[in-house]
């Protein structure tokens, strides 16, 4: 495992944040699993013009996830000793904290809550992208959609998600 240098793994969330960003809005949730770049180029040579040989860590989209619960389609992946952690880029939707008392309380009723705020006039979408490593280590990447009134933003903090990184990292468990 490349050492664990402040910085990295926010900086890979970052460069999957602008590697989805690039294909615009509107896009179904994406995987990425996150390999040692020197393994990757030691194993794939012909890769050595299109990586950053500098990087200690890449990430490798993965084939589309299923159209099931989120949480499910999680909780059944299982990483190779090879990937070194993963990373999920997904649109959300984003409401103020006063606003959260328009939801319902109801913890099982996720549906109904995620209709409200998609409907609430203080909505915000945005692309969260939540990064883990194996040793536990977690970045997340928040870009809010700019509009016609409000200028587009990134927040970075890795406590952002935390029911997200809790399951990125249960699908790194041996």
């Amino acid at each position: 495992m490349p050492d664990n240098q402040p910085g990295l793994l926010p900086a890979v969330a970052r460069e999957v944040d602008e590697f989805v960003a690039s294909a615009g809005w509107d896009q179904a949730p994406q995987l990425f699993a996150l390999v040692s770049t020197a393994e990757l180029l030691n194993q794939q040579p012909e890769l050595a013009d299109q990586l950053d040989a500098s990087a200690a860590l890449t990430p490798v989209a993965q084939d589309s996830l299923p159209d099931t619960d989120l949480a499910e389609a999680l909780a059944g992946i299982e990483w190779p000793d090879a990937v070194l952690g993963c990373a999920l880029a997904q649109e959300i939707v984003v409401l103020p904290p006063d606003a959260e008392a328009d939801l319902p309380q109801d913890e099982h009723d996720d549906e109904a809550a995620r209709q409200v705020a998609a409907e609430h006039p203080q909505r915000r979408e945005a692309r969260l992208v939540a990064a883990v490593l194996r040793d536990g280590t977690a970045a997340c990447v928040l870009r809010l959609r700019g509009d016609t009134e409000r200028p587009e933003e990134i927040h970075e903090h890795p406590e952002l998600a935390p029911n997200l990184t809790d399951a990125l990292l249960e699908t790194l468990r041996p």
